[in-house]
């Protein structure tokens, strides 16, 4: 639902090339995901600053959980629009330790006996650490470093009526130990931050990421896409620079590619 880093693109008060074109695959809103589960199952994972646009564009009508990364205000920051959404049944919200206690502190007005009525959105509160289930997905916190802060990417198992498959979402990241790698390692499609070409103490780069899926090295893995995305690279710019890594790295069984707002993906 979005694939900007925390600023967006356009960046408020900058003219620079990449926000100012014309390219709808160049705006970036706050980087989200919604996935929809052959079962019926619907999960959001994060609620930034722009989730009631998000949400709306994409046409959600419910969603059953919301899985946390971190609590940054660009993941966060849009939870009090979960209030359409859990007019019915009150939306679960899986997290780590940090992150949830985060959401009590700074969404403390939910808890509140003065706010009642439809004011505050209807929401339980789950840490995790460990796979879990729901209805026919698995799902898997894959535990790794935004800089020295320890935030969560998640992997999506579907037992479909074709097939076994896992897809992971991992963004925000600087660092995967070889553990949480492990677990990546029958994924067929992951979706990665990556900032820009140039580094950052945070963040993978271009080149960092690339690097990460050549280590996951699974023979399932054929396609990647990258989200969290600066104002410093066009959409089909990255796509290039992307494809010729590849090349010159002997990855031709993957592509990856620039995910880009309203990118829907099958599998």
């Amino acid at each position: 639902m979005g694939s900007g880093t925390s600023n967006g693109v356009p960046v408020i008060g900058c003219g620079c090339p990449v926000c100012a074109s014309a390219d709808e695959r160049d705006k970036r809103m706050r980087s989200s995901l919604y996935i929809k589960g052959e079962g019926g199952e619907r999960i959001v994972v994060d609620t930034g600053p722009e989730f009631r646009l998000q949400a709306l564009r994409a046409g959600i009508k419910y969603i059953d959980l919301v899985l946390l990364t971190h609590s940054h205000a660009d993941h966060l920051h849009g939870l009090d629009d979960l209030r359409q959404l859990s007019r019915i049944r009150p939306v679960k919200i899986y997290g780590n330790e940090q992150s949830i206690n985060d959401i009590r502190e700074r969404f403390a007005y939910i808890w509140r006996k003065t706010q009642k009525g439809g004011g505050k959105p209807r929401i339980d509160l789950h840490t995790v650490n460990d796979t879990f289930s729901f209805q026919n997905l698995v799902i898997t916190p894959i535990p790794v470093k935004h800089g020295n802060l320890d935030i969560f990417g998640w992997k999506i198992s579907e037992n479909t009526a074709a097939a076994h498959v896992e897809a992971a979402y991992i963004t925000d990241c600087s660092f995967i130990g070889d553990a949480p790698l492990a677990l990546l390692k029958n994924i067929s499609c992951l979706v990665l931050g990556a900032l820009r070409v140039s580094r950052h103490e945070t963040h993978f780069s271009f080149d960092e990421a690339l690097e990460t899926v050549k280590r996951i090295g699974s023979p399932a893995l054929t396609r990647g896409f990258f989200t969290h995305i600066a104002d410093e690279h066009f959409y089909t710019e990255i796509n290039e620079y992307c494809a010729r890594w590849l090349t010159k790295n002997d990855m031709r069984q993957v592509t990856i590619q620039s995910a880009y707002d309203g990118l829907e993906i099958s599998i």
